[in-house]
């Protein structure tokens, strides 16, 4: 039997309005001697997740957040494996594979990617289409669109790789085509050629898998395998607010939207963050009325306000009807048009469209794996609860991707299959580290960021001061004729750290990760913002932004010449 020797609670947190909240939160439970790690997954998420030592008690952890000005009580509790400790089944033993993957996404795929390269066993099942999201549903059709959609916005009559478009329509059926196409490609040649070529140490069952009691795997096909590790990367999929007269009125989630056979002539999409403005603004690019209804206060509002209030106004001048602390109550039916009926700022009003599509989040495909039956702990919300290793609450079951309480991103996905199936065969060595991650929304502008905004900078307990520089200071920006946008950065006060940047500009996901280098510079050896002033970064990119944003800091960037040190 595995020895003891740290654990998981789960905390219901009461009081959190806003990203600051969470972060006073997590301060607090990061100051209770024994406590390893903390997770609060938003503010509007209400819990904690903490892993600490096994003598560290609910009431201490509660306690803390008390004396931060919130509520807390105890949810769930489980004691997780010692670092080091083997598998739950020793490699001695008689398995029928050395790891079990259940799951063909990026998670998924790089768990028996590692497992693979370990010189391992690996079983990796899959109950849908190979792939998963990402290239399927999500990152690929998507970003086929929006390209489709920016073409058309910039040369409004422009053949796009054989697709027609023009200021007074688009060939959809043509778009579409293409965008499934694409899809068809790299479906074959990043996942199933990809597993062929391993086909000596990884095997593909095309079958629905559930966790046994015993730690097996049973799938549908009435076959039930052994394996010293299991890792789960089954995903999540789109989630729908249960509105009044919603079972009566069909909606679009971000999949069927990306598959209607015929362009709406208007669309409102519930929603103000990635998915739903990334969407939005494409439909509207392709000609489609659109209106966005976002609960909050502003766009994106985890981001910076001279972010989301910029990139609200860019949208609002490509047409976009844009409209902010809206509650959506119900739908129906009426003339051939669906109605969203909502309460924008106190009073009633009603939104007419063609079609709608909510993008409201996503729910994990937890639901039929038997994680109970396993010992599988998962959060209120049915996401598996994972620790830094991505294991479970179950010893030798790992799990990684959208289906964990970890930052939805496929490449966090990825990172995280690899780390489980190592951990899975090899015994606890390695950690997840989040700690600098940058994440970028495809609108256009682009905004991206990576690090602590202001606010949670502040509240993490910084000395903080920021420089935020408009993009009609940045040559590159003016040389394109394109100068919308900015660049904020975050930096501590006396030590001169970078703490976060944020960027909202065209090509900013590709600006981000030198800012990312940055921040995990200054964390690991004491990088500055001065330092980055130092550099020296070509002329006439983007990305020598971050430069004349670090000296805003200092100077004042007007009286700067071109390519001033």
């Amino acid at each position: 039997m595995s020895q003891l020797s740290t654990q998981s609670i789960e905390l219901d947190v009461r009081g959190m309005t806003c990203d600051a909240c969470a972060h006073h939160v997590t301060q607090a439970l990061q100051g209770v001697p024994g406590v390893a790690q903390v997770q609060v997954p938003g503010w509007q998420s209400g819990r904690a997740i903490v892993t600490a030592q096994l003598d560290v008690t609910a009431a201490a952890l509660t306690t803390a957040v008390q004396t931060a000005g919130y509520q807390a009580t105890l949810r769930t509790s489980f004691a997780t494996p010692t670092p080091q400790t083997p598998p739950h089944l020793p490699a001695s033993a008689a398995t029928d594979f050395d790891l079990i993957v259940i799951g063909t996404g990026g998670g998924g795929m790089g768990a028996a990617i590692k497992g693979a390269e370990l010189g391992q066993r690996v079983a990796i099942i899959e109950a849908g289409v190979i792939g998963g999201t990402c290239v399927n549903i999500g990152c690929v059709p998507s970003k086929t669109l929006i390209r489709a959609a920016e073409v058309r916005h910039l040369a409004g009559h422009h053949a796009f790789a054989g697709v027609h478009t023009s200021a007074h329509g688009v060939d959809w059926r043509a778009v579409m085509a293409q965008k499934d196409a694409l899809v068809a490609e790299l479906r074959t040649a990043k996942y199933v050629d990809v597993l062929a070529s391993y086909s000596d140490q990884i095997t593909l069952m095309q079958a629905r898998a559930r966790l046994q009691p015993d730690g097996a795997v049973a799938l549908d096909d009435g076959r039930v395998l052994t394996a010293r590790g299991v890792v789960i990367a089954t995903g999540a999929r789109p989630q729908l607010l249960p509105l009044e007269g919603g079972d009566r009125v069909s909606v679009l989630d971000s999949t069927s939207a990306m598959a209607l056979e015929k362009q709406p002539a208007s669309l409102i999409v519930i929603g103000g963050r990635a998915i739903a403005l990334e969407l939005g603004q494409t439909f509207a690019r392709l000609g489609t009325q659109v209106t966005i209804l976002q609960r909050s206060a502003r766009l994106i509002p985890e981001h910076e306000p001279e972010i989301a209030d910029a990139l609200a106004e860019i949208l609002r001048q490509e047409g976009l009807q844009v409209e902010t602390g809206v509650t959506p109550l119900a739908l129906r039916e009426e003339a051939g048009l669906k109605v969203v009926t909502a309460k924008v700022n106190g009073a009633l009003r009603e939104f007419r469209a063609e079609q709608v599509l909510m993008a409201t989040g996503r729910t994990p495909n937890s639901a039929a794996l038997g994680l109970a039956e396993a010992g599988v702990a998962t959060d209120a919300a049915g996401f598996i609860v994972v620790d830094e290793f991505m294991q479970t609450s179950r010893p030798g079951i790992y799990a990684a991707g959208d289906v964990t309480n970890r930052p939805k991103l496929v490449y966090v996905a990825a990172a995280a299959g690899g780390v489980a199936a190592e951990n899975a065969l090899e015994g606890n060595r390695k950690r997840l580290n989040l700690t600098v991650l940058p994440d970028v929304i495809f609108t256009d502008l682009q905004v991206a960021t990576v690090g602590l905004t202001e606010a949670q900078a502040a509240a993490d307990g910084y000395a903080v001061k920021t420089s935020v520089l408009p993009l009609s200071y940045v040559p590159r920006a003016l040389a394109t004729r394109d100068t919308r946008g900015l660049i904020k950065l975050v930096a501590e006060q006396g030590t001169e750290r970078l703490l976060g940047a944020h960027v909202l500009a065209a090509g900013a996901g590709d600006v981000i990760q030198s800012a990312a280098l940055a921040v995990h510079a200054g964390l690991r050896y004491g990088f500055t913002v001065a330092d980055l002033r130092g550099m020296l970064f070509p002329y006439l990119t983007q990305v020598e932004g971050l430069k004349l944003a670090a000296q805003t800091f200092e100077k004042d960037v007007a009286q700067l010449s071109c390519c001033a040190g």
